[in-house]
């Protein structure tokens, strides 16, 4: 039984993430923590309960970071709603959000079972960094690490060199790839070499359950936004793949451990994920890169969670 706690900003994507990771016949969602990212921590919130609601999950949910440790940063409404939840509309969820700041949450669940859970980001990394400056030795007592950011090659989704999540909050980025190791990295170039074909998108909009008409009505603006910039009905789907890659590591067909940095002062580079390729710095590999997945297995994985 893999035993999740999930650091997030839903989103879409993120969204289709957890659906994924709450349908697993193997995994069990402990904790979901929140951060702002792509809209507001009060969003990102009440998007978790609600992504929770949709799916039946009875776990607690933890408010997190509001801003960036050191720079404000913008969302990504653009692409996700004003929402989050591509301007779906779904009523308010009468859950309830734990008192508890996510950032003590992190490190109370590490701290009483010890290598018993594996954390997966998908959003800013601002809640991770608070917690591994109050607590040094949470890479020991998390059992694994997975995140979606930065952009290896240097193909920015919200700069010319920067990704979203590591241009959020690059300070927090760089303190969890300098001091959190090891982990694993699923990048946007990653992300962009496997999407889900014309034939996968149809066949999941074409599934009839409320956990369908949820993935419809939250996704419909991503695929035309999308269908825009690559001329064809298509799903990118990066916080899917992170969270497939911890659910099956296999999922991950080729990888690669490298030296990882982030560029925090550069006036067209902040935020930009800096791999040391060849080994030039001198420095000890620190992150392993997800660089080929079965796109196939992830998009089952999907679509298992909508029945």
């Amino acid at each position: 039984m893999i035993r999740l706690v999930v650091d997030t900003d839903p989103g879409v994507d993120d969204a289709h993430a957890i659906m994924a990771a709450a349908a697993y016949p193997d995994a069990r969602i402990e904790a979901v923590t929140t951060v702002k990212g792509n809209v507001s921590l009060e969003r990102t919130t009440a998007n978790a309960c609600t992504i929770l609601d949709v799916m039946g999950i009875n776990a607690p949910i933890y408010a997190g970071c509001e801003q960036a440790l050191v720079a404000e940063s913008g969302g990504a409404e653009g692409f996700h709603g004003a929402d989050g939840l591509g301007d779906s509309a779904y009523p308010p969820s009468p859950r309830k959000v734990e008192a508890e700041h996510a950032v003590h949450a992190l490190i109370r669940l590490a701290n009483a079972e010890p290598g018993a859970l594996t954390l997966v980001a998908l959003g800013p990394l601002t809640n991770l960094a608070l917690a591994l400056r109050l607590d040094p030795t949470l890479p020991r007592k998390y059992r694994r690490l997975v995140v979606m950011g930065g952009a290896i090659r240097s193909m920015g989704n919200t700069t010319l060199t920067a990704e979203f999540n590591f241009h959020a909050d690059p300070e927090a980025a760089a303190i969890i790839l300098r001091d959190w190791t090891p982990l694993t990295l699923v990048s946007w170039e990653t992300t962009v070499e496997h999407p889900f074909s014309e034939a996968q998108v149809k066949a999941l909009l074409a599934h009839n359950s409320p956990r369908a008409e949820f993935l419809r009505r939250i996704s419909q603006g991503a695929l035309t936004f999308l269908e825009h910039l690559f001329g064809r009905p298509t799903m990118l789907e990066p916080d899917l793949l992170a969270m497939a890659a911890a659910l099956e590591p296999e999922i991950v067909r080729r990888k690669a451990t490298h030296h990882v940095a982030v560029e925090l002062s550069g006036a067209l580079t902040r935020g930009q994920t800096c791999v040391d390729w060849y080994g030039m710095s001198g420095k000890q590999p620190n992150v392993e890169l997800a660089l080929e997945m079965n796109t196939e297995r992830v998009w089952e994985l999907l679509q298992a969670a909508l029945i």
